[in-house]
């Protein structure tokens, strides 16, 4: 057995222990709110809509939730347990994250708003907060006018900013443009903190999904988490390496993750703990 999932099933052991220890201790889990289903056809008044071109989305492995394939199935089966371990909590917003680079967790985070989007009672609004490497844009195929980087900066409002592709019904993306200096100060400052109380505040039934820089080499991440209820964490088998898994875990301590993704993993068929 590779190392890494020698590390995730030790991780996920502890996290269950955990669990289990407080649980004597705490007061009932939040129940679930019973939210009415979102229509399918929104009207989109302030938000660009835009046609995603289907060689985009399938060079940048953007699945369709639909689809009888094996991706698409995988990444059903991410949104459920994800949904449902959000849903005890009454959480609405989630961190995207791995510790360094080409784990795959843009791809992740894209992908797992797309499915939680296809869910009939829920709205999705997916925010691209990697202000090192933006990726999301591109992703999608789009040039934004304005994103996450002129929020913060204060040179746009959050309205000038979203965009909806045709087809991924409830989903709301909100990208980056391009890297921003001091990202780490404007995610943790009364920018980002007035960003992420206007996205999770507007709207009961959506959720909020942010893809955030590796926690391993830049502060962003671990600047920004305080300001969102849950992170689910992404690693490469044969890419990450098993020390820095284990020191993103000591970093994420004081947040709630509500799984790991073993990405690009070789002999199962499913790689969610």
């Amino acid at each position: 057995m590779d190392r890494i999932r020698k590390a995730l099933d030790m991780a996920r052991r502890e996290r269950n222990l955990g669990a289990s220890t407080d649980a004597g201790a705490q007061t009932p889990l939040h129940k679930p709110r019973s939210l009415p289903p979102v229509p399918i056809d929104i009207v989109y008044t302030e938000t660009q809509v835009f046609e995603a071109e289907p060689r985009v989305l399938e060079a940048h492995r953007i699945v369709n939730p639909s689809s009888r394939d094996s991706a698409a199935a995988a990444f059903r089966m991410l949104r459920t347990q994800v949904m449902q371990r959000m849903d005890e909590h009454g959480w609405r917003s989630i961190a995207v994250l791995s510790p360094g680079d080409h784990d795959g967790k843009t791809t992740t985070a894209v992908n797992l708003a797309v499915s939680l989007a296809s869910d009939r009672h829920h709205t999705v609004l997916l925010v691209d907060c990697d202000l090192r490497r933006p990726g999301i844009a591109g992703m999608f195929g789009i040039e934004p006018e304005f994103g996450t980087d002129d929020v913060l900066r204060g040179d746009a409002h959050i309205a000038q900013c979203l965009y909806h592709p045709q087809g991924f019904h409830r989903l709301v993306v909100l990208p980056a443009r391009g890297p921003l200096e001091h990202s780490s100060e404007a995610l943790a400052g009364p920018q980002g903190r007035s960003l992420v109380a206007d996205m999770k505040g507007r709207y009961p039934e959506r959720i909020v999904v942010f893809d955030l820089p590796p926690v391993l080499g830049t502060d962003d991440a671990l600047a920004f988490l305080p300001q969102i209820e849950c992170a689910l964490v992404v690693v490469a088998e044969h890419a990450t390496r098993r020390d820095d898994f284990i020191r993103c875990m000591e970093l994420l301590r004081k947040t709630p993750i509500v799984g790991t993704v073993l990405n690009k993993a070789s002999g199962v068929k499913s790689a969610y703990g």
